[in-house]
C-alpha cells in the first residue's frame, strides 16, 4: 500500500507541475493578435521605372508568354507590364534583400543565378540589347513591331541561348523575365498585375479567402468560389 501511495502521489505531483506550467505559459503570457499591414495597390499612374521603349516591348513579351485565348486574357491586358515596373523600381528592382558584394562566380543550376547586377539593370541592359539586335536584324523595326511568329522565333532562341545579346547572359535574361510576366499574371492585382482576377478565375484559385470550413468537406465540386483579392481585405 505505501509503495502504491508513493506512485499516486508521484503521478498527482506531476499533474499538478504540467498544470502550473500551462498557467504560467497561457494564462501569464497573453496574446495579443499583430495588427495586419497590407501594401497600398498599386495605382496605374504612369510608369515609374521603364520608358515607354521598354514598355512596349516588355508587353509585346507578356503577349507572347502569355496570349490571350479562350481561357482568359493575355499577358499584356493582364498588367504584367506594370507589376514588373513596380518591382523594378521598389525592393526586388534593387536587389536589396540579396547578397552582392565580394567574389561573384558563376554557380551551378541547383545555387540559383549569381549576378552583381540588380534586376532592375539586367532589364535596363537586356531590353536595350534586344532593341539593338531587333532594329539590326530588321530593317530599323523593335520588337513590338515584329510579327508574333518573328516574336516567337526570337524568345525561343533567347530561351535556349542561342541568340547572345550584347550585354546580358540572354537565357538567364530571358529566364527572370518569364518568372516576372508569371508573377504578374497570377500574383494578387494589389500588385498591379492579375487585372479583374484574370489568372485567378482561369484557374480557379479562390484569393485571399477567410477559411474554407464550410466547403472543406466537399471535394470533386465546382463551388463557384468568386476569387476575393487584397484589395477588397483593405477596402
Amino acid at each position: 500500500m505505501l509503495r502504491r501511495k508513493f506512485l499516486s502521489s508521484l503521478v498527482l505531483m506531476a499533474a499538478g507541475i504540467a498544470v502550473a506550467k500551462a498557467r504560467v505559459i497561457f494564462g501569464g503570457m497573453p496574446w495579443f493578435k499583430d495588427p495586419v499591414v497590407l501594401p497600398e495597390p498599386v495605382v496605374p499612374d504612369g510608369w515609374k521605372f521603364f520608358t515607354a521603349n521598354e514598355v512596349a516591348a516588355v508587353e509585346a513579351i507578356a503577349d507572347r508568354l502569355i496570349p490571350a485565348d479562350e481561357l482568359s486574357i493575355g499577358g499584356k491586358d493582364a498588367g504584367c507590364a506594370l507589376f514588373i515596373d513596380r518591382q523594378l523600381s521598389g525592393d526586388y528592382g534593387r536587389a536589396a534583400t540579396q547578397y552582392r558584394l565580394g567574389d561573384i562566380r558563376p554557380g551551378t543550376p541547383s545555387q540559383g543565378p549569381q549576378f552583381k547586377d540588380t534586376p532592375a539593370e539586367r532589364y535596363r541592359a537586356g531590353l536595350e540589347s534586344l532593341d539593338d539586335h531587333c532594329k539590326q536584324s530588321f530593317s530599323g523595326k523593335a520588337f513590338n513591331e515584329l510579327s508574333p511568329a518573328q516574336q516567337d522565333a526570337l524568345l525561343t532562341q533567347l530561351e535556349a541561348g542561342s541568340l547572345q545579346l550584347a550585354t546580358v547572359d540572354s537565357k538567364a535574361f530571358f529566364n527572370m523575365v518569364l518568372q516576372n510576366v508569371r508573377e504578374g499574371f497570377f500574383a494578387d492585382p494589389i500588385y498591379g498585375g492579375n487585372k479583374d482576377m484574370a489568372g485567378w478565375k482561369m484557374l480557379g484559385f479562390p484569393g485571399a479567402q477567410y477559411d474554407f470550413r464550410d466547403v472543406i468537406g466537399r471535394q470533386g465540386e465546382d463551388l463557384k468560389i468568386i476569387p476575393i483579392s487584397l484589395i477588397s481585405r483593405k477596402s
